[in-house]
């Protein structure tokens, strides 16, 4: 999603395009690019028919899928909720419910033991009533009150949804009300009768990524169509948007356009219809508005007067101050062994929640009298994760939730003042953890660089290179990789006698800007080489040996197996690709691709083309190469990454006689399911295979 203001010069184009159009025109799978055609649904039917055929097979898949249903439909889960004005609301599935019911319950009713819910849209009965497959994706409410909402509701599971009006206090869709058809939207209330919208309003109003270009304020009572523009961002952008804080002390309207994945400009839209744009960082992120400060997060230092702030800390920057005197305070500054993960405002105070190596800590901070800020740790227990979950602008009331591997999940409330935190919810154990340990290790990447992952394993393990081992990894988009409950894992891995492993490699987030920074674009092969360096480690250390080693990763973390397939088959016996990316040099044209530009480079640029040729899974398959039997699944639905991914990496490999498992949910979204029926018949077909892989006795058997 590289901002590209300037053209090549022609004779280099000229050069590029060349062998661009002669490398489509001899790609003979492009047809499995055409998502919804019957030829391309077909061959994905055939497909899924063989796999399951062999997984169905297994008399593991059917106690698998039956045991996985029965964890994600359990009726003692957590209902997790959002915070609105003495309210919380939580969207619940179950085998009753399995697209879901949105209900809400007072804070003291939440508070109890069993709550009573009431309830406010019954999905399954919406779904049933209209005949459509909805999935709810959300809801965006008008504070303070929080009665007025857009329902965003999704056809399958895609990011392109239908925004529909809802009245809490009436419990239905307000008829004449606000309503958006399926697009990828943004909408953001500014009183009750106003929206601004960005849409697909017709032609040139989108960018190359898919995303709105243009947004419009919208009155009640006016067609879509009367809406005025307010803003415009360019083609080459990924998105324009807009954003309105309610906060107690005034409400601040901001328009702006994302140039990059990372990088944006802001407007501040003043009462006058003006436009002001802020000087900030194009690349810092804006966490909100409190006491007339701008919180801002730095992905790169930034000088401002005679001071300097680091990249990763998070500044104040007073928005009534004339743009020439711009006054800048810092509010925390991680160490380089920390980063800041998410900064979240609530009445009295900013939030930080910060990971340091990997380990989670909550500060408070506080604004002075002098503009100064004070801070202080919460406490809680433990080395597991621990984030906000929820917590409004308007109140101090706040809900952390904390997990570890071995730790069933738990919800803290945190109330006004200097109270501690208040353990009010709890998840009963999935699995028995006791036989089971959680520890931190670190390999050495290629450039000497350490790289911390977590193992989980039984205590009375041998490391005889003999467990069957699953290692996962994402390493990307700024994403952390961080400790959580293995539900999953631990019912269908560490049950069976598997050893389960989360690497921390660069291109994420878990050590600031420059543990992502260090491997985007032309550095790319860092994340694979860190990737690599754990899994040598694990069979350095004799937890395992390639014949027991499989790994796992989705998106992103897809394109990383993917990766891993073709640059070290020898290393790996199983690799599970879920939604992956695998055709780096056609990305960029497939669906939102061209918003990762910043994250991948852009495969026309000749320069950055070579770098993406190099590791591009889908042009590094060889015919004269032994690889792990490999599974690769996505989603017909998935609007973000494209089906067709996927697709011609498996036919690809087919032809060149490389065997491979391949499914494809015909719903799903970027999840690759649309409900908990889909996600288990998931979990049953990847644990099926890992076992058959790995532990089976056939491991040596590089099929």
């Amino acid at each position: 999603m590289k901002l590209r203001t300037s053209i090549f010069k022609i004779a280099a184009i000229l050069i590029f395009l060349s062998p661009m159009t002669q490398a489509e025109d001899n790609d003979p799978y492009l047809w499995l690019e055409e998502i919804e055609s019957e030829r391309a649904l077909n061959w994905a039917r055939e497909r899924n028919k063989e796999s399951l055929a062999v997984f169905e097979a297994d008399p593991r898949y059917e106690i698998f899928r039956k045991k996985a249903e029965d964890l994600l439909q359990a009726q003692d889960k957590i209902p997790y909720g959002s915070l609105r004005r003495g309210h919380v609301y939580n969207f619940w599935q179950d085998k009753n419910h399995v697209k879901g019911l949105w209900r809400r319950a007072t804070l003291e009713e939440y508070r109890k033991k069993n709550t009573t819910w009431d309830i406010l849209l019954d999905v399954d009965a919406l779904a049933a009533d209209e005949k459509e497959s909805w999935v709810y994706k959300g809801s965006q409410c008008l504070p303070p009150q929080y009665e007025k909402c857009m329902i965003r509701l999704s056809r399958g599971g895609k990011d392109a949804s239908v925004y529909r009006e809802f009245d809490v206090k009436t419990k239905a869709f307000v008829e004449g009300g606000f309503l958006l058809a399926e697009a990828k939207s943004d909408v953001a209330w500014l009183d009750e009768n106003t929206l601004f919208v960005a849409t697909d309003f017709g032609t040139g109003t989108l960018t190359q990524s898919g995303y709105p270009r243009v947004v419009k304020r919208w009155q009640r009572g006016a067609p879509l169509t009367q809406a005025v523009a307010v803003f415009e961002g360019q083609e080459n952008d990924v998105a324009a948007w807009s954003w309105v804080s309610h906060r107690p002390e005034g409400k601040f309207i901001f328009l702006g356009r994302s140039l990059t994945f990372y990088e944006s400009e802001y407007w501040q839209l003043k009462s006058d219809g003006g436009k002001e744009k802020m000087p900030w960082p194009k690349d810092a992120d804006l966490k909100g508005i409190f006491q007339g400060d701008a919180i801002l997060w730095l992905r790169s230092p930034w000088s401002v007067g005679q001071e300097t702030f680091g990249s990763g800390a998070l500044v104040a920057v007073a928005l009534e101050e004339p743009r020439n005197q711009l006054k800048a305070r810092l509010i925390f500054a991680p160490d380089e062994r920390s980063s800041i993960q998410a900064a979240t405002l609530i009445k009295t105070a900013v939030l930080v929640s910060l990971l340091k190596n990997v380990r989670s800590e909550i500060w408070a901070l506080s604004k002075k009298t002098d503009g100064s800020w004070s801070r202080q740790k919460w406490p809680f227990p433990g080395d597991g994760y621990i984030e906000i979950s929820s917590a409004e602008e308007t109140e101090d009331d706040v809900f952390v939730s904390y997990e570890y591997f071995l730790t069933p999940d738990r919800v803290y409330w945190h109330g006004p003042g200097p109270n501690k935190p208040e353990m009010i919810k709890s998840l009963p154990p999935r699995f028995d953890a006791k036989p089971y340990r959680a520890e931190q290790w670190q390999a050495t990447s290629k450039d000497g660089t350490k790289i911390p992952y977590f193992i989980i394993h039984a205590k009375n393990w041998k490391q005889d290179g003999g467990n069957p081992t699953l290692l996962y990894g994402y390493g990307g988009f700024e994403n952390s990789e961080t400790p959580f409950y293995l539900m999953t894992p631990g019912n269908f891995w560490l049950n069976q006698g598997g050893v389960y492993v989360d690497a921390n490699i660069r291109g994420g987030g878990e050590f600031g800007p420059q543990w992502h920074q260090a491997a985007i674009k032309e550095n790319r092969q860092r994340a694979y080489d860190d990737f690599i360096a754990v899994a040598e480690d694990l069979i350095k250390r004799q937890v395992t040996t390639a014949p027991h080693l499989g790994i796992m990763g989705g998106s992103n973390g897809g394109l990383l197996m993917g990766v891993m397939l073709t640059q070290r088959p020898d290393l790996f016996n199983a690799v599970v690709a879920q939604v992956p990316l695998l055709d780096m040099l056609r990305y960029s044209k497939l669906l939102a691709g061209a918003s990762w530009v910043a994250e991948y480079g852009d495969p026309d640029i000749p320069q950055e083309r070579l770098t993406l040729e190099k590791y591009s899974p889908y042009h590094n398959l060889r015919s004269n190469v032994t690889y792990p039997k490999a599974f690769i699944h996505t989603s017909t639905k998935d609007d973000r990454v494209h089906p067709g991914h996927a697709r011609k990496m498996a036919a690809k490999m087919r032809a060149l006689e490389i065997p491979v498992y391949y499914y494809e949910n015909i719903e799903g979204g970027h999840s690759a399911a649309a409900d908990l029926l889909q996600r288990a018949k998931r979990y049953a077909m990847e644990y099926v295979y890992l076992l058959q892989q790995l532990k089976d006795g056939t491991a040596s058997d590089k099929n």
